[in-house]
């Protein structure tokens, strides 16, 4: 049928150009180098693991009596491939990588729609999903704000656990240094004072989830609760896509490659 004969030549032309793109612009799977895939099946393993609570690993969290400041999900251990994936991601250019955490983040959001439902009644309204801010200089370096594409994901998980909520960016961090590579206590100074709610009545009285990539140290994810909790608001939560694991756990971690190097 001529309908059939159409929908066949397009994807034989789709699959042509995924061919000269190819050929033009090499792609290798940004967790272990893998050629001609952005993303394998074996590392996407890594990232399938139930998103657990990670908060307990993240010292700038620890309130020092058994309890942490905010509980934090994540799936993955950042390491080896999981690693690589990231800083491609965010520093590397690979913005091809965006359905692929966008839907790590989602799964997420699924998880954490159970959390939300066993402590809040239906009747608060939407749910706030708010990312952690970049500075206005690493936004202007990557050419966009990635951690709005794991808010975005995470939204729509916690509507398929049925939980409305909706992207909130609220908050703003004027300046500082890169915290990469920084421990607690220089990562703590970098932040002091510098993150901010834009529009305090946004989230005055509503419930919010916050949502990063990495949860390392817990600094930035403590900065950003101390501003939100000063505007008003109830952090329920956390959600990310990788957690630094703690120091026994991470020679049980998968093999790097020499691909790329974080920042």
């Amino acid at each position: 049928m001529p309908g059939s004969r159409a929908r066949r030549a397009r994807t034989l032309l789709a699959g042509a150009c995924r061919d000269l793109s190819g050929l033009l612009v090499p792609v290798a799977c940004a967790g272990c180098g893998r050629p001609d895939v952005p993303w394998c099946s074996a590392c996407d393993t890594w990232w399938r693991a139930p998103a657990v609570r990670r908060d307990h690993g993240a010292g700038r969290l620890d309130l020092l009596d058994g309890r942490t400041l905010l509980p934090v999900r994540a799936p993955a251990a950042y390491a080896g491939p999981v690693r690589h994936a990231l800083v491609a991601w965010k520093d590397g250019g690979r913005a091809d990588l965006d359905v692929h955490l966008g839907a790590v983040a989602r799964r997420v959001g699924v998880t954490l729609a159970d959390d939300v439902c066993a402590a809040v009644p239906a009747t608060v309204g939407p749910v706030l999903v708010v990312p952690v801010p970049s500075t206005v200089r690493a936004r202007r370096r990557r050419g966009r704000d990635p951690v709005v594409v794991l808010a975005a994901g995470l939204v729509a998980g916690l509507a398929d656990g049925g939980v409305d909520a909706r992207v909130a960016r609220a908050l703003h961090r004027s300046g500082g240094a890169d915290l990469a590579g920084l421990g607690a206590r220089a990562r703590r100074e970098a932040l002091a004072g510098r993150v901010r709610v834009r529009r305090r009545h946004v989230v005055r009285g509503r419930v919010v989830l916050l949502v990063d990539d990495v949860l390392t140290t817990g600094a930035t994810l403590a900065a950003c609760h101390a501003a939100l909790v000063a505007a008003g608001a109830r952090v329920l939560g956390a959600g990310a896509v990788a957690a630094t694991a703690p120091p026994a756990a991470r020679s049980a971690q998968p093999g790097v490659h020499p691909g790329v190097e974080a920042g």
